[in-house]
């Protein structure tokens, strides 16, 4: 229920502000406005104040701004002059950008609030090295600090994170690494071309670093059949001491079936268990499954996290810089995508986005507020692109008749619209099959 209520508010919220956006244009250019409506079909209930009509409709993935128009119905003689399709095409221009460009004012607005009420950061050290990843094929060690992917400067955990996103889908080309090891010697670690992991910028890499106590022990598992249970700290395995968590996860994934003596200590007691790791079945082969997980190194997290308490101008100017990036990274990943460098998989519909919602709206208002401000730029974004139908298609068409003196055909605004309504239609219908692909585990 929270994750519906959340989405809702979000639509709500970033749609109404789209809107806001082209009435207050169309406002300030002396355009005559007939309809702001929030939602699509026919209006749930609606409120008139002076010559225009406030509307609530049913299908909330949306909303517009009716106007008047010569091209739509008949116009008083009087009214000519405030009809849209008799403004400039520069005063149309800035009423079809005002929309997306609300939207990103409104996530700067959000980033600055976040950012205002002090951020936890955490510093670009690797907790731990998946094993067998691309990063422990390259070399990485647990302790590396990261200075720079492919020549950019990291600052903080979040500057890897949409580094490695933004590089993720050239394959083509190693991905070179500066990292400082733990002795102060500065390295290149070379993730080999190919070998990014499902393409979504995630190499093998993790801040956290995972003790060898137990955290949670699945009912039925191995581990519980076992005798192991949460809290348990694991000390050697077939006579070997353990030296980490990854070293343990090595050992079961190389004994599936196979018995493993396994010495613990819980309490003040030492223990020792034989234990046979589950078999399971992976595109690989098979591999072995105790059921168990770790407890997070809370001393290793506390060296990582710092806070930063910016003043406001400050924090105005890094939610300019915020809001510039994710756009940036957003135009990117989609560019990639219509040319084959970036998985369509990547694609989120509603499930997943009121999925998103819910659990940020349980957060805090913070982490709410920063999905609102995500979620707007994308939207800015993806309503600039020059697709007929979208904001970005209007402007396709003003810029079109700039050069050449008129403007565009009614016939081929008209046929651009519905390949405009295809293209997004289809990007819609591949977003909730990806969503219910999710869902169901697929």
């Amino acid at each position: 229920m929270i994750s519906i209520l959340a989405f809702l508010l979000a639509i709500g919220v970033l749609v109404t502000f789209h809107e806001l956006g082209h009435y207050a244009a169309a406002r300030c250019c002396g355009v005559k406005v007939l309809r702001f409506s929030i939602g699509f079909g026919k209006p749930l209930f609606t409120v008139k104040r002076g010559e225009m009509e406030w509307a609530v409709c049913p299908i909330p993935l949306g909303g517009y701004v009716k106007m008047l128009d010569e091209r739509e119905g008949v116009v008083a003689p009087a009214d000519r002059p405030r009809a849209f399709n008799r403004q400039s095409v520069g005063k149309r221009m800035l009423i079809v950008v005002a929309g997306p460009v609300m939207n990103l004012l409104l996530a700067t607005l959000f980033y600055w609030v976040v950012i205002g009420n002090g951020l936890t950061l955490y510093r670009p050290l690797v907790g731990t090295v998946v094993p067998e990843s691309p990063a422990a094929i390259a070399g990485f060690q647990p302790g590396d600090r990261v200075l720079s992917i492919a020549g950019t400067p990291v600052a903080q955990w979040n500057d890897i994170s949409l580094a490695l996103l933004d590089r993720s889908s050239d394959a083509s080309e190693p991905l070179t690494v500066q990292v400082e090891t733990v002795a102060g010697e500065r390295l290149n670690r070379v993730v080999k071309a190919g070998s990014d992991t499902g393409g979504n910028g995630q190499i093998g890499i993790l801040p956290v670093r995972y003790s060898l106590v137990l955290g949670a022990v699945e009912p039925g598992g191995a581990a519980q059949r076992a005798g192991l249970s949460a809290g348990d700290l694991l000390l050697s395995a077939d006579g070997r001491s353990l030296r980490g968590w990854a070293e343990w996860v090595g050992m079961v994934h190389n004994s599936p079936g196979k018995e493993v003596s396994l010495a613990f200590q819980r309490g003040q007691e030492r223990r020792q268990v034989t234990l046979r790791p589950d078999s399971v079945e992976t595109p690989t082969g098979f591999v072995g499954r105790i059921g168990a997980a770790p407890a997070v190194d809370a001393a290793w997290l506390a060296t990582l996290r710092y806070e930063l308490h910016p003043d406001v101008a400050e924090a105005g100017v890094m939610a300019l810089q915020k809001t510039w990036s994710n756009g940036v990274l957003s135009l990117r990943m989609f560019g990639r995508m219509l040319i084959g460098q970036a998985s369509w998989n990547n694609l989120s519909g509603p499930i997943t986005i009121a999925s998103v919602a819910g659990q940020t709206a349980r957060q805090g208002l913070d982490a709410y507020l920063e999905f609102l401000a995500l979620i707007s730029v994308s939207i800015g974004i993806l309503n600039l692109l020059p697709i007929p139908i979208l904001d970005g298609g209007h402007l396709m068409y003003y810029t079109a008749e700039l050069i050449k003196g008129s403007p565009v055909s009614e016939r081929a605004q008209l046929l651009g619209q519905r390949i405009g309504f295809a293209l997004l239609a289809s990007l819609m219908a591949f977003a909730l099959l990806n969503d219910i692909s999710r869902l169901f585990g697929g």
